[in-house]
Order: structure tokens, then sequence, then C-alpha cells
């Protein structure tokens, strides 16, 4: 019997439509965003609040600094962990090894009280695991489908909401017990390491869903030949690809628009990075979050039906999953079904504290799930105009996106024009906040699937791992350059104020996105036919 997808014959059952291995990647991959996002929301608030709030007193430049190399080099990692897979543990171990380093990593973190060292070795092993991790869960994805057309597309599309799901409670649930008086720091990071914990376990005693999928490669190599041997196709790779770009333009065209795109992508991030560096100490100090009356009233119930409704739908799929594998899987599922207990408890204790708050903050982490709100809400419109006749070229939407980003900043400089220079504080309204997060996510959904969609339509076969290897060091760029640039907020704000120090961030996205509607036609000819 021919089975319809990839792996074993239980995942041949299916949860709307789709394989059930690939919920059990789904449900894997949100915890992981989860701790990721949870621990990122909490880095630089926690790094600059004072030490009598449990923070470390920080510098902001300090901080942000830091944010900066760690989100950097977490886009360096899975170029090495996906080469390890690829050649050495296999997918599935990979993933394992790398969930555990993560947990691991938010364990040590939670106990920075007790010495700097597990803050840092936190964030070590949180980059290592990272890299472990990332990259091989999405091939499994890839391998449970055995055509390559929209059912696949659709199978990435509902793991990439589970993606979007776990930042959304990350960012919610361990931005507010961080910040909460009643629990602190410790707290926050703890609870993003338990759940990280149980995406390893559930994953690790469902993995046999996926039959072979993701196992060791095979063979009985030593590892220094493995490693001589894979260094020698690789070369042999770039010389088949240097050949064909010598003796074909259509080849070599193509490789000059990846790394096009690769460029302009650097000053899209560099930009965007500022949610979880400037714009966070933006939030904390120059945001007004105590709300009263009726801005209380509809805070309370805004943020109840954001929480809420995405928890009512992932329960919903999970009580399909357990439909379709409980009786062989058990284990797996029961472990999921308690972290869902256990984050629905810590939903009610939150939203009971906040309605019983006569006079409630937001907290600073809060604006950060608006970003996921966003991509959730507005993904399904953005990919029907993708594929009907108003669908634009990749030039114009990367240009679309640079516009968009620099709007969301114009909007923020328009709002700061009030404050004072060199002021600390101020209370300028959150309205400016959210539409800033809302035009940057407009302009994410014209650039991040639409830059990795046109690498791995444009690259030679051969280097299309390479390709992806590129895009990411583009990133980890502008990652850094983010964090190198936020450090000098204080110095801006004081000598230029703080609409100024956002302008830079409105006039030079603008600027490359007028640039790439110049090259839009120049791009469309050397890309000979791509689309």
């Amino acid at each position: 019997m021919e089975f319809k997808f990839g792996g074993s014959e239980t995942n041949q059952k299916t949860v709307l439509g789709h394989p059930s291995g690939l919920f059990v990647l789904f449900f894997t991959e949100m915890w992981e965003r989860f701790s990721y996002y949870g621990m990122r929301a909490l880095l630089v608030l926690f790094l600059i609040s004072a030490i009598s709030g449990g923070g470390w007193g920080w510098e902001r430049a300090d901080a942000t600094l830091l944010y900066g190399w760690y989100t950097g080099l977490v886009y360096i990692t899975p170029i090495i962990g996906g080469y390890i897979a690829d050649k050495f543990t296999g997918y599935r171990n990979a993933i394992v090894i790398g969930a555990l380093l993560m947990t691991l990593g938010h364990a040590s973190m939670a106990l920075e009280g007790f010495t700097s060292s597990f803050f840092y070795l936190g964030l070590f092993l949180l980059i290592i695991g990272n890299g472990m991790f990332k990259p091989n869960i999405s091939s499994i994805v890839g391998q449970l489908y055995k055509s390559q057309g929209k059912e696949k597309d659709a199978g990435y599309t509902i793991f990439y909401m589970g993606i979007n799901a776990g930042a959304f409670l990350g960012i919610l649930l361990c931005g507010y017990i961080g910040e909460s008086p009643d629990w602190g720091w410790h707290y926050g990071f703890g609870l993003a390491g338990i759940f990280m914990f149980f995406g390893m376990l559930q994953f690790y005693y469902a993995q046999k869903i996926f039959g072979r999928i993701g196992l060791s490669p095979k063979g009985t190599q030593e590892f220094d030949d493995a490693v001589e041997n894979s260094i020698e196709e690789i070369g042999e790779d770039i010389e088949d690809v240097v050949d064909e770009a010598k003796e074909s333009k259509v080849t070599k065209d193509r490789l000059v628009v990846i790394g096009v795109f690769a460029f302009f992508t650097i000053f899209f991030w560099w930009a965007f990075e500022q949610a979880g560096s400037s714009m966070t100490i933006f939030a904390s100090d120059y945001t007004d979050r105590t709300l009263e009356g009726t801005g209380a009233m509809t805070f309370k119930i805004v943020n109840t039906i954001l929480t809420v409704v995405p928890m009512l739908i992932i329960t919903y799929v999970l009580t399909m999953l357990f439909k379709q594998t409980f009786g062989k899987y058990s284990l797996s599922n029961i472990l999921l079904a308690t972290s869902f207990v256990i984050i629905w408890v810590i939903v009610i204790y939150m939203l009971n504290k906040q309605f019983n708050d006569p006079a409630p903050e937001v907290p600073a982490s809060w604006y950060g799930i608006l970003n996921s709100f966003f991509i959730i809400a507005f993904a399904p419109l953005f990919s029907k105009i993708w594929e009907s006749k108003y669908n634009p070229s990749g030039p114009i939407k990367f240009a679309i996106g640079l516009i968009l980003l620099g709007l969301g900043f114009g909007i923020l400089a328009y709002g700061s024009m009030g404050i004072p220079l060199g002021a600390k504080t101020a209370s300028v309204s959150m309205i400016f906040l959210i539409l800033a997060y809302l035009l940057h996510t407009l302009g994410e959904l014209c650039v991040s699937p639409v830059g990795l969609s046109y690498v791995s339509k444009l690259a030679p076969l051969k280097l299309v791992g390479m390709m992806f290897g590129i895009w990411f060091v583009a990133n980890f760029i502008a990652n850094l350059t983010a964090g190198w640039t936020a450090s000098y907020l204080d110095p801006i704000v004081e000598e230029y104020g703080m609409s100024n120090f956002f302008l830079i961030f409105t006039a030079i996205p603008i600027a490359a996105g007028v640039i790439m509607f110049v090259l839009n036609k120049t791009l469309i000819k050397k890309m000979h036919g791509v689309k």
C-alpha cells in the first residue's frame, strides 16, 4: 500500500487535511518560538531595569549592543546546525539536541541571580541550540509531502501560523510574568524554558510518526573523512556553478539578483529589529502605559479577545491531533496536554489580575505581540493579492515593504516631536506604537516570505543551501547593526531629540525602497523569466 504522505502509517491520518506529523512539528515549533520570543521580549528590559527592581541597571547602549549580538548570532548558527544534521546527526536528533540546549539555556538565565556567569552561559546555549533546532524542523516539514504543489505550500503556511502563535503567547505571558512586581525577571526567563522543555519531550516521544524521515545519514565513514568529503563536494559544486556562470549569462544574472535582494534586506531588518531594542525602550520609558476609566476597560476587553481567541483555536487543533495520535503516542499527547493546562492557568491568572486592577499598566513588552497578531490577521489578505492579477514583481514588493517600514518610523518620529532634548522619560500616546507596528508588519509581509521564495527560485540547484546561508549572513549583519545603531539612542536624543532618532529609520528604508523601484525593470530582466 502506497502512502499519500511521507512517514509512518499513523502520519496518514489527517488533521485539517494535513498529515498528523505536521501538527507534532507545529506544537514543537510553537513552544520553541514561545521560549525564544518570550526571552527576547525581556532581554533589554531586564538589562536596563534598576538593580532595586531585580535588573542589572545597564546603560541602554550596552543593553542594545548585547541584544544586537544575540539576535545576530542566532542567524549564523543555523548554517552550521543544518550542515551537522545533513552530514552526521540527522534532523530529528538535531532538533532534540537543540531543544535540550535551549531548555538548559533558559534554566541558566533564570539562575542569573546567583552569578552573572549563568546569564551569559544561558545566552550561549540558546544561540547554539537555536542553530541545531531551527533549520532542521523546517526540513522535516518539507519531507512530509511527496508533491511540490499547493498542498505543501499550505502545510508551510500552517507551520508559519504555529511560529506566530508561539511568538504571540511567549511575548504576552513571559513579558507579563517578567515585568510583574509579583513575580520578576527570573520567572519570566524560567517560564520560557518550561515550555521549551515540554516542546522537546512531546517531539521526542512522537518522533516515530515520521517513519524514516529525519534519521541519521547512512554510512560508516569516520568523522574526519566525512568532513573532508563534504568540503570537497561543496568545493566541486562551487566550481561547477562558477563555470556555469561564466558560460551562462542567465545563471550569472540570477546570482546578481540574489545579491541585490540580500543587500537590501539588510536595510529592512536593520530598521525592523529596533522592535526589541529602541522601540522596547520607547515603550518602557516614553509611552503612557497607565490606563484609567474607559481606556482601561477597552484595553482589558481587547487584550482578553487577543489572548483567548488564539488559545481556543490552538486548543481545538490540539484536540483533533489527540483523536488521531493518542492511541499510538499517548505519552507525547499527555505532555502536550499538560503544557496547555499550565498555559491556560497562566492566561486566566493574568486576565483576572488585569480585570481586578482599576488602573492597569500595559507591560512594555506587550506591544511586541502586535507584530504576530497583525501577521495572523493580514497574511491571508496578502496571500490573496499575490495570487491575483494585481500581484507585483519581487523588487516592487521589496520597495513597498521598505517604504511601509519607513512610514512606521515616521509615525513614531511624529509622535515623539514633543519630547524635550535629552529626556529620559515621557508620556506619548500608545497609538503611535500601535500604528508603527501595523505598518512594520505589513512591510514584513512584503519582504520576508518574498525574499526567501526568490532565493529558492533563482539559485542554481547545487547552491540553494549556500545562497540561503548568504541570506542568513545578511540577517546577521542587519541584526548586529541594528543593536549597534540603537546603542546611540541616548547621545542622539540628548543632542538632536527622539524624533530625529526615529527619522533616521524613516529616511534610509524609504530611500532604499525608492532605489528598488528604480531597479525594478533591470532586476526583472536579470531574473530571465523567474516570477
